[in-house]
């Protein structure tokens, strides 16, 4: 069955075809998941959510749209909150990290270590660079397609995938450059 057909179906009242659908998108869900947030854990709860969610929506669905891209952009948009969210609370604790190491550099010659920066791959993109880049390198998805996900213009969407490609690029360099 296409996916169409099975939200008619599950908007008739046939559960099973839902399941199917699941079935049919939870792996590539928990791919797009874990690229933009970087976290497995995240990943496994925005995507549940993101089902979820669209199951609860699931009569706003334009039978003439593909599922699939619909899909893609709640739960692209509920990942995307989830960075926002994560990015404010970091900020918040690195506020209070630098007080905290402020009082401690007062009141003793040698401070703490100040933790390390994560310098993975992925980690110096940012989340809408690897939601671009994952669509297009995993997914084909082209230009417009990403745009959908993302809901962007066009342009920022290949934006989105031309920053991820050189950041990438340049850090391949460099490492290269490094090991030689």
């Amino acid at each position: 069955m296409t996916d169409s057909e099975l939200v008619q179906s599950c908007l008739e009242g046939n559960m099973e075809s839902y399941r199917t659908l699941m079935e049919r998108y939870r792996d590539q869900a928990m791919a797009l998941a874990l690229n933009i947030l970087a976290n497995y854990q995240d990943a496994e709860d925005a995507s549940q959510e993101a089902f979820l969610r669209a199951f609860r929506n699931l009569e706003r669905f334009d039978l003439r749209k593909t599922f699939k891209n619909w899909f893609y952009t709640l739960l692209s948009h509920l990942c995307l909150d989830q960075v926002r969210r994560r990015r404010r609370f970091h900020r918040f604790i690195a506020g209070l990290r630098k007080e905290g190491e402020e009082a401690m550099a007062a009141s003793s010659s040698n401070p703490g270590a100040v933790p390390g920066v994560d310098f993975s791959l992925l980690n110096r993109l940012r989340p809408k660079e690897r939601a671009a880049l994952y669509l297009w390198s995993q997914e084909g998805y082209s230009g417009p397609e990403i745009a959908a996900v993302l809901s962007c213009s066009q342009k920022t969407a290949y934006v989105h995938l031309f920053r991820a490609r050189t950041k990438l690029r340049a850090v391949l360099k460099e490492e290269k450059n490094a090991s030689s």
